[in-house]
């Protein structure tokens, strides 16, 4: 027999400082990830570190930023388990996780391709602000889900 999910045996929902840690912890990761992003759209857009490529700076941050999304979505999914029927029926949550989405294949795939091999400067700063464009989406879609997601 299946059991309805119980919010309230969650150490998210019992331990007082618990969620608040792994909000931060989540936030902090998210941080890390998106800020190591911006560092090689900030290069492709010709205003990032001097004396560095933007292929440089991507492999450089690599492994920070594969980590910063390990630990963001493992945050996330603790979240998540704390009031799961909160955030599925949460238009801006789905958003976000959409976006969320788009945005790892994305810099996996031509964002990392632009960054490493190189094109001309108007796909690089295309891509860079694409890439900007969809992160500080991800980042308002959590802000408006956090301030705006009452009840379901």
């Amino acid at each position: 027999m299946i059991q309805a999910y119980d919010a309230s045996t969650n150490p998210l929902n019992t331990v007082e400082w618990l969620f608040a840690a792994m909000e931060c912890t989540h936030i902090g990761a998210m941080a890390l990830s998106i800020g190591t992003i911006a560092m090689v759209d900030m290069s492709l857009l010709g205003i990032g570190i001097k004396g560095r490529t933007a292929a440089q700076i991507t492999r450089a941050m690599e492994t920070w930023t594969a980590a910063g999304f390990i630990l963001v979505i493992t945050a996330g999914l603790a979240l998540f388990s704390s009031d799961p029927l909160r955030y599925y029926y949460s238009p801006t949550f789905r958003f976000k996780m959409l976006l969320m989405l788009a945005g790892i294949i994305f810099n996996y795939s031509v964002h990392r391709r632009v960054a490493i091999k190189g094109s001309t400067p108007l796909v690089a700063k295309v891509t860079a602000t694409f890439s900007l464009v969809i992160w500080l989406s991800v980042i308002f879609g959590g802000l408006f889900f956090a301030f705006t997601a009452g009840g379901y």
